[in-house]
């Protein structure tokens, strides 16, 4: 690992990390993305940091009924049994009061054995103020106030603690993944003024940018973090205020988050390239490229899938492209490795629920974050109609899984919506719900179940990664065309799509038909007579979207499109000496991308 003190880093900010399944510092997707990019800066010995809030509280944990109304409770855990306590503690001002930082440091290991670090930032410190000390206890609760604070913290803190521990600015590069850490841009704004610099002016907006690299997630407007004049005045002061609002576009009635973060970065990215378009559309006159989000194909690969791989593909490991040799593998392998993941997958079924599933039966699996526009209910628009595809084609069976936020009140009637159809289906198809989905689930449930679902309501779905996690497990997708899946979907070969693309807004009904069309004469005959037939499609997932859709590609398309634009990362301490090859021309995975 490099000493970060006397060269390069890449700091990457992130308001959750995935870091492992029972440490709860994640809710959901953006936070295993973040873990996975920690991962494979590991693997490959990238100087890079991770910074993020400590939550000792975690997320929260998910508890189901026998109607499926969800109730939460706390996910509180001891940073001192599971991070290393650094000596190193900042301060900064927040609501006219000193709020001291300390911070907590984990290592991540990659599959060489290199590591990068993350520091997880906690305020739970004797000298702050009650209130203050439970800023960092919870992810994503609170008023707004609250979350101001919060991202004060992430973004004004983590900055102030990686300059106590010797990051120095002049060789720092800062990638904000999503909006939250924004103000990052803000203290830098005020580092400028130490080198000449005002902070309100344009010469200093340009130190910034420079320094700067920001990924939006969210091609929802409501999605993007906004906070009242009144309030940045009150908890930021009057003097922070001012540098945003001589900003002009950062801070008017409002702050938007996301405009603060576009305004003072050099390169901006949206996950997809459909995303690229849309956030080109919700935020005209920025410049917004698009890479593509991966996962970290290790990680997400269930152990009989690994073991499949080691025998036929050793550099897997190494080097996820080599999954594209996974097309010489032959189909009864697959099989009998998919097979075995299904049995995984059967026992955690049924030790989570008391059932038994039919591990011959075509199984789907859907597993995401439940909120609406995810329309977890899809599948459900015509329950007489899966009756006649089963009569016809097959048993089949689904298992759900996924939370929905605590104050999203739709997300959590979906859930009932599950369990009420659950209950009319009963003894014709076997619907499961399972609670406490966290990424040792996702693991076992992406890789065991036949078909991997995705109904998203266009153009709504920025990415998507749970289907690639389940293509590197050769587990094709029935999906919306929609986010990653445009660009993953080869019809018939990695998967098959529901309804039409072209642009249009989703039509729900026409959907249902397209998807119960897919499954009654397309896929349930294929699995259930042309087994072998069915086995291709599995293998060319891996090969196709498993080698494609890594996190090691994304990182690559971040250090040569974002991070090293120029193609060299400089000559004193190169960052990764095993992606030179990547970074001085065009590898061959790249895909081009209309502008």
């Amino acid at each position: 690992m490099p000493n970060l003190s006397a060269g390069s880093a890449i700091a990457f900010f992130s308001m959750e990390f995935g870091l492992e399944a029972d440490l709860p510092t994640y809710a959901g997707g953006l936070g295993i993305l973040a873990g996975d990019i920690l991962r494979t800066a590991a693997d490959v010995g990238l100087s890079l940091v991770g910074v993020s809030l400590v939550h000792r509280q975690g997320y929260f944990r998910q508890q189901l009924d026998a109607d499926g109304n969800q109730t939460e409770t706390p996910d509180p855990w001891l940073p001192e049994s599971r991070l290393e306590s650094i000596p190193t503690q900042t301060s900064i001002a927040l609501r006219g009061r000193t709020v001291h930082v300390r911070a907590w440091r984990y290592h991540v290991v990659g599959v060489t054995g290199r590591e990068v670090v993350v520091y997880l930032l906690d305020t739970n410190v004797p000298e702050n103020d009650p209130a203050d000390r439970a800023l960092t206890d919870q992810l994503y609760v609170g008023d707004a106030e609250h979350r101001l604070c919060q991202e004060a913290v992430l973004g004004l803190g983590g900055l102030t603690i990686l300059r106590a521990l010797g990051h120095r600015p002049e060789s720092t590069l800062y990638h904000m993944n999503e909006g939250h850490s924004a103000l990052l841009t803000l203290a830098l704004l005020e580092e400028a003024a130490a080198t000449s610099l005002p902070p309100g002016t344009e010469a200093a907006r340009d130190a910034v940018r420079k320094r700067c690299i920001f990924t939006t997630h969210t091609p929802v407007p409501a999605g993007h973090d906004q906070f009242e004049k009144e309030l940045v005045y009150r908890v930021l002061g009057e003097s922070r205020a001012a540098i945003l609002e001589a900003g002009k576009c950062c801070l008017d009635e409002k702050l938007n988050m996301t405009y603060l973060a576009l305004h003072h970065s050099r390169y901006v990215n949206g996950v997809a390239l459909r995303h690229e378009q849309i956030s080109r559309d919700m935020f005209p006159g920025y410049p917004i490229d698009s890479i593509s989000n991966g996962v970290h194909t290790f990680t997400w690969a269930a152990d009989p899938i690994r073991e499949l791989f080691d025998r036929h593909i050793p550099e897997w490991r190494r080097d996820s492209f080599y999954l594209r040799y996974a097309s010489s593998i032959a189909l009864n392998e697959i099989l009998a490795a998919h097979s075995q993941c299904k049995q995984l997958l059967a026992k955690e079924v049924e030790k989570l629920t008391g059932t038994r599933i039919d591990q011959q039966a075509l199984t789907i699996g859907f597993a995401r974050r439940a909120t609406a526009y995810k329309r977890t209910d899809l599948l459900f628009n015509d329950l007489d109609r899966l009756r006649q595809i089963v009569r016809n084609s097959g048993p089949l069976q689904i298992v759900f899984a996924g939370k929905a936020h605590p104050r999203d009140e739709a997300g959590k009637n979906l859930i009932r919506q599950v369990y009420a159809a659950a209950k009319k289906l009963h003894g014709e198809i076997q619907v499961v719900y399972l609670e406490g989905y966290d990424m040792a689930l996702a693991r076992t449930l992406c890789a065991g179940v036949d078909l991997w679902l995705n109904t998203p309501q266009k153009p709504q779905e920025a990415s998507g990664t749970s289907g690639m996690k389940a293509a590197v497990n050769g587990v094709p997708s029935l999906s919306i065309l929609d986010g990653w899946w445009l660009e993953g979907c080869i019809e018939g070969i990695t998967g098959w799509a529901i309804g039409e693309d072209g642009g249009q807004p989703s039509d729900p009904v026409r959907e249902a038909v397209s998807l119960y069309d897919k499954l009654e004469y397309v896929i349930a005959p294929l699995y259930y007579k042309r087994r072998l037939q069915f086995a291709e499609v599995m293998r060319s997932a891996i090969a196709l979207n498993g080698s494609f859709f890594s996190s090691q590609r994304m990182l690559f398309q971040y250090l040569r499109n974002a991070y090293f634009p120029g193609g060299d990362p400089g000559a004193a301490d190169p960052f990764i000496p095993a992606l030179q090859p990547y970074l001085n021309g065009k590898n061959d995975n790249e895909k081009s991308k209309p502008k």
